[in-house]
Protein backbone atom coordinates (compact mmCIF):
# COMPACT_ATOMS: atom_id res chain seq x y z
CA UNK A 1 0.00 0.00 0.00
CA UNK A 2 1.01 3.54 -0.43
CA UNK A 3 -0.33 6.79 1.17
CA UNK A 4 0.62 9.93 -0.98
CA UNK A 5 1.87 12.39 1.52
CA UNK A 6 1.39 16.13 0.56
CA UNK A 7 3.38 19.33 1.55
CA UNK A 8 1.05 21.25 3.55
CA UNK A 9 -2.07 22.96 2.41
CA UNK A 10 -2.42 26.37 2.81
CA UNK A 11 -5.18 25.93 5.36
CA UNK A 12 -2.51 23.66 7.18
CA UNK A 13 0.02 26.27 6.57
CA UNK A 14 -2.20 28.91 8.18
CA UNK A 15 -2.77 27.32 11.15
CA UNK A 16 0.62 27.81 12.27
CA UNK A 17 1.70 31.29 10.13
CA UNK A 18 2.10 34.45 12.33
CA UNK A 19 0.41 36.74 10.24
CA UNK A 20 -2.41 37.43 7.93
CA UNK A 21 -3.56 35.62 5.04
CA UNK A 22 -2.18 37.97 2.58
CA UNK A 23 1.27 38.10 3.82
CA UNK A 24 0.65 34.38 4.45
CA UNK A 25 -0.15 33.83 0.91
CA UNK A 26 2.54 35.36 -0.36
CA UNK A 27 5.21 33.26 1.89
CA UNK A 28 3.23 29.81 1.00
CA UNK A 29 3.60 30.82 -3.02
CA UNK A 30 7.61 31.66 -2.53
CA UNK A 31 8.82 29.09 0.09
CA UNK A 32 5.63 26.09 0.02
CA UNK A 33 4.51 23.63 2.40
CA UNK A 34 7.00 21.65 3.16
CA UNK A 35 7.21 21.37 6.96
CA UNK A 36 10.77 21.55 7.24
CA UNK A 37 10.62 24.89 5.29
CA UNK A 38 7.37 26.17 7.24
CA UNK A 39 9.44 26.12 10.84
CA UNK A 40 12.65 28.14 9.66
CA UNK A 41 12.61 31.55 10.73
CA UNK A 42 13.77 34.40 8.30
CA UNK A 43 14.16 33.87 4.62
CA UNK A 44 18.00 33.29 4.20
CA UNK A 45 17.11 30.07 6.59
CA UNK A 46 14.41 29.05 4.30
CA UNK A 47 16.04 29.69 1.07
CA UNK A 48 19.07 26.94 2.42
CA UNK A 49 16.58 24.61 3.20
CA UNK A 50 14.53 24.08 -0.02
CA UNK A 51 18.00 24.16 -1.84
CA UNK A 52 19.83 21.84 0.11
CA UNK A 53 16.48 19.65 -0.06
CA UNK A 54 16.49 19.93 -3.77
CA UNK A 55 20.32 18.94 -4.23
CA UNK A 56 21.15 16.38 -1.46
CA UNK A 57 17.91 14.44 -1.07
CA UNK A 58 15.81 14.62 -4.70
CA UNK A 59 18.54 15.02 -7.19
CA UNK A 60 20.50 12.58 -4.84
CA UNK A 61 17.74 10.00 -4.32
CA UNK A 62 16.79 10.04 -8.30
CA UNK A 63 20.15 9.69 -10.04
CA UNK A 64 21.14 7.11 -7.87
CA UNK A 65 18.03 5.05 -7.70
CA UNK A 66 17.77 5.21 -11.64
CA UNK A 67 21.38 5.26 -11.81
CA UNK A 68 21.34 8.41 -14.29
CA UNK A 69 24.68 8.74 -15.64
CA UNK A 70 24.39 12.49 -17.47
CA UNK A 71 23.25 14.39 -14.33
CA UNK A 72 23.50 18.17 -16.02
CA UNK A 73 21.02 16.55 -18.67
CA UNK A 74 18.36 15.92 -16.13
CA UNK A 75 19.28 19.42 -14.39
CA UNK A 76 18.59 21.30 -17.48
CA UNK A 77 15.66 19.43 -17.80
CA UNK A 78 14.41 20.96 -14.53
CA UNK A 79 15.56 24.44 -15.26
CA UNK A 80 13.13 23.68 -18.33
CA UNK A 81 10.42 22.53 -16.88
CA UNK A 82 10.75 25.01 -13.56
CA UNK A 83 10.51 27.86 -16.11
CA UNK A 84 7.07 26.81 -17.78
CA UNK A 85 4.90 25.67 -14.89
CA UNK A 86 1.58 25.87 -16.19
CA UNK A 87 2.59 25.01 -20.23
CA UNK A 88 1.30 22.65 -23.03
CA UNK A 89 4.69 20.81 -23.61
CA UNK A 90 5.69 17.19 -24.89
CA UNK A 91 8.95 15.44 -25.31
CA UNK A 92 9.64 16.67 -28.97
CA UNK A 93 8.52 19.99 -28.19
CA UNK A 94 11.31 20.21 -25.22
CA UNK A 95 14.00 17.32 -27.40
CA UNK A 96 13.67 20.88 -29.48
CA UNK A 97 14.32 23.45 -26.73
CA UNK A 98 17.40 21.45 -25.62
CA UNK A 99 19.20 21.45 -29.41
CA UNK A 100 18.09 25.69 -29.84
CA UNK A 101 18.69 26.32 -26.34
CA UNK A 102 21.75 24.07 -24.96
CA UNK A 103 22.84 23.07 -28.39
CA UNK A 104 22.95 19.68 -27.04
CA UNK A 105 20.63 16.83 -28.59
CA UNK A 106 18.72 14.18 -26.67
CA UNK A 107 16.22 11.67 -27.66
CA UNK A 108 12.53 11.84 -27.07
CA UNK A 109 12.29 8.59 -25.00
CA UNK A 110 15.35 10.18 -23.10
CA UNK A 111 13.45 12.87 -21.77
CA UNK A 112 10.31 11.29 -21.31
CA UNK A 113 12.33 8.59 -18.99
CA UNK A 114 13.60 11.89 -17.62
CA UNK A 115 10.26 12.95 -17.07
CA UNK A 116 8.84 9.65 -15.28
CA UNK A 117 11.77 9.55 -12.63
CA UNK A 118 10.59 13.13 -11.47
CA UNK A 119 7.15 12.07 -11.26
CA UNK A 120 8.07 8.64 -9.59
CA UNK A 121 9.62 11.21 -6.81
CA UNK A 122 6.71 13.18 -6.83
CA UNK A 123 8.15 16.32 -7.43
CA UNK A 124 6.22 17.17 -10.37
CA UNK A 125 2.75 16.23 -11.47
CA UNK A 126 1.10 16.43 -14.52
CA UNK A 127 -2.16 17.00 -16.00
CA UNK A 128 -3.71 15.79 -19.37
CA UNK A 129 -5.76 17.14 -22.03
CA UNK A 130 -9.56 15.83 -22.27
CA UNK A 131 -12.10 16.80 -24.90
CA UNK A 132 -14.79 17.62 -22.82
CA UNK A 133 -17.30 17.30 -26.03
CA UNK A 134 -15.70 14.22 -27.50
CA UNK A 135 -15.38 12.80 -23.80
CA UNK A 136 -11.77 11.27 -24.54
CA UNK A 137 -8.11 11.99 -23.57
CA UNK A 138 -5.83 13.93 -26.06
CA UNK A 139 -2.37 11.81 -25.10
CA UNK A 140 -0.07 15.17 -25.89
CA UNK A 141 0.89 17.76 -24.91
CA UNK A 142 0.82 18.17 -21.31
CA UNK A 143 1.08 20.37 -18.63
CA UNK A 144 3.42 19.83 -15.56
CA UNK A 145 3.04 21.32 -11.96
CA UNK A 146 5.69 21.14 -9.15
CA UNK A 147 4.20 19.55 -6.29
CA UNK A 148 5.63 22.54 -3.61
CA UNK A 149 6.54 25.95 -4.86
CA UNK A 150 9.40 26.57 -2.75
CA UNK A 151 11.22 23.50 -4.16
CA UNK A 152 10.75 24.72 -7.62
CA UNK A 153 11.68 28.98 -6.95
CA UNK A 154 14.54 27.42 -5.53
CA UNK A 155 15.57 25.34 -8.24
CA UNK A 156 15.70 28.86 -10.09
CA UNK A 157 17.22 30.60 -7.42
CA UNK A 158 13.84 32.50 -6.53
CA UNK A 159 13.93 33.96 -9.60
CA UNK A 160 10.71 34.01 -12.39
CA UNK A 161 7.87 34.21 -9.92
CA UNK A 162 5.32 35.11 -11.88
CA UNK A 163 2.10 35.57 -9.79
CA UNK A 164 -0.48 34.04 -12.69
CA UNK A 165 1.60 30.60 -13.06
CA UNK A 166 2.31 30.05 -9.44
CA UNK A 167 -1.66 30.62 -8.24
CA UNK A 168 -2.17 28.29 -11.14
CA UNK A 169 0.02 25.72 -9.65
CA UNK A 170 -1.30 25.99 -6.16
CA UNK A 171 -4.96 25.88 -6.96
CA UNK A 172 -3.77 22.53 -9.21
CA UNK A 173 -2.35 21.19 -5.84
CA UNK A 174 -5.21 21.75 -3.44
CA UNK A 175 -7.49 20.00 -5.90
CA UNK A 176 -4.83 16.88 -5.73
CA UNK A 177 -4.81 17.34 -1.94
CA UNK A 178 -9.04 17.08 -1.95
CA UNK A 179 -9.03 13.85 -3.99
CA UNK A 180 -9.64 15.02 -7.35
CA UNK A 181 -8.61 13.32 -10.46
CA UNK A 182 -7.32 16.62 -12.24
CA UNK A 183 -7.58 17.11 -16.19
CA UNK A 184 -6.98 20.46 -18.92
CA UNK A 185 -10.45 20.44 -20.40
CA UNK A 186 -10.27 21.34 -24.31
CA UNK A 187 -13.64 22.11 -26.12
CA UNK A 188 -13.60 21.69 -29.70
CA UNK A 189 -16.32 24.32 -31.30
CA UNK A 190 -16.98 24.10 -35.23
CA UNK A 191 -17.72 27.71 -37.00
CA UNK A 192 -17.25 29.69 -39.80
CA UNK A 193 -14.48 31.95 -40.89
CA UNK A 194 -15.23 35.50 -42.48
CA UNK A 195 -14.63 33.76 -45.88
CA UNK A 196 -17.33 31.40 -44.96
CA UNK A 197 -14.89 28.45 -44.65
CA UNK A 198 -15.46 26.36 -41.73
CA UNK A 199 -13.29 27.01 -38.81
CA UNK A 200 -12.16 24.51 -35.87
CA UNK A 201 -11.15 26.40 -32.88
CA UNK A 202 -10.12 24.79 -29.26
CA UNK A 203 -10.83 26.54 -26.74
CA UNK A 204 -9.00 25.56 -23.12
CA UNK A 205 -10.40 25.51 -19.43
CA UNK A 206 -8.07 25.22 -16.60
CA UNK A 207 -8.46 22.49 -14.69
CA UNK A 208 -11.63 19.92 -14.99
CA UNK A 209 -12.07 18.04 -11.37
CA UNK A 210 -13.80 14.83 -11.16
CA UNK A 211 -14.32 13.05 -7.96
CA UNK A 212 -16.70 9.97 -8.39
CA UNK A 213 -20.21 11.82 -9.66
CA UNK A 214 -18.46 15.20 -8.77
CA UNK A 215 -17.27 17.15 -11.89
CA UNK A 216 -16.32 20.44 -11.50
CA UNK A 217 -15.01 23.35 -14.17
CA UNK A 218 -12.42 25.77 -12.80
CA UNK A 219 -10.57 28.75 -14.12
CA UNK A 220 -7.97 30.48 -12.62
CA UNK A 221 -7.72 34.05 -13.39
CA UNK A 222 -5.54 36.11 -11.23
CA UNK A 223 -7.28 39.19 -12.07
CA UNK A 224 -10.84 40.47 -13.71
CA UNK A 225 -10.55 44.30 -13.91
CA UNK A 226 -14.05 44.33 -16.43
CA UNK A 227 -16.65 42.79 -18.29
CA UNK A 228 -15.07 41.87 -20.98
CA UNK A 229 -11.86 40.00 -19.34
CA UNK A 230 -14.69 38.29 -17.77
CA UNK A 231 -16.21 37.05 -20.49
CA UNK A 232 -13.23 35.85 -22.06
CA UNK A 233 -12.94 34.12 -18.44
CA UNK A 234 -15.33 32.32 -19.09
CA UNK A 235 -15.89 31.80 -22.69
CA UNK A 236 -14.60 28.17 -22.36
CA UNK A 237 -16.61 27.37 -19.29
CA UNK A 238 -20.02 27.77 -21.18
CA UNK A 239 -19.30 25.65 -23.71
CA UNK A 240 -19.08 23.17 -22.03
CA UNK A 241 -22.48 21.90 -23.04
CA UNK A 242 -23.34 20.07 -19.08
CA UNK A 243 -24.49 21.02 -16.30
CA UNK A 244 -22.15 20.72 -13.94
CA UNK A 245 -20.82 23.74 -11.55
CA UNK A 246 -18.46 26.25 -13.52
CA UNK A 247 -16.04 28.27 -11.19
CA UNK A 248 -13.44 31.05 -11.59
CA UNK A 249 -10.97 31.65 -8.95
CA UNK A 250 -9.41 34.75 -9.05
CA UNK A 251 -6.32 36.41 -6.41
CA UNK A 252 -9.16 38.49 -4.79
CA UNK A 253 -13.14 39.13 -4.82
CA UNK A 254 -15.70 39.99 -2.38
CA UNK A 255 -17.83 36.82 -1.05
CA UNK A 256 -18.77 34.07 -3.29
CA UNK A 257 -21.31 34.98 -5.76
CA UNK A 258 -22.73 33.60 -9.07
CA UNK A 259 -22.54 36.29 -12.05
CA UNK A 260 -25.29 36.58 -15.09
CA UNK A 261 -24.25 33.55 -16.87
CA UNK A 262 -24.15 31.34 -13.94
CA UNK A 263 -20.72 31.21 -12.91
CA UNK A 264 -19.37 30.75 -9.21
CA UNK A 265 -17.04 33.41 -8.39
CA UNK A 266 -14.61 33.53 -5.41
CA UNK A 267 -11.35 34.41 -3.82
CA UNK A 268 -8.36 32.33 -3.27
CA UNK A 269 -8.90 32.80 0.17
CA UNK A 270 -12.03 31.30 -0.05
CA UNK A 271 -11.22 28.43 -2.34
CA UNK A 272 -7.83 27.64 -0.10
CA UNK A 273 -9.04 28.07 3.08
CA UNK A 274 -12.79 26.80 3.23
CA UNK A 275 -12.44 22.52 2.77
CA UNK A 276 -16.24 22.95 1.24
CA UNK A 277 -15.47 26.05 -0.96
CA UNK A 278 -16.81 24.26 -4.11
CA UNK A 279 -20.10 23.36 -2.84
CA UNK A 280 -21.59 26.69 -2.21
Amino acid sequence: DEVHMYPLSFAEFMTIYNGDKYMGLSEYMLYGGIPLVVLREGANDKAVVLQNLFNEIYLRDITKRNRVKNIGELEDLLNILSSAIGSLTNPTKLSATFKSVKQKTISKATITRYIEYLCDAFLIDSAVRYNVKGKKYIDTPVKYYFTDMGLRNARLNFRQLEETHTMENIIFNELKIRGFNVDIGVVVVNGRGKDGSSVRKQYEIDFVCNKGSKRYYIQSAYAIPDQAKMEQEQRSLMMTGDAFKKIIITKDAPAPYYNESGVLIMSIFEFMLNPDSLEQ
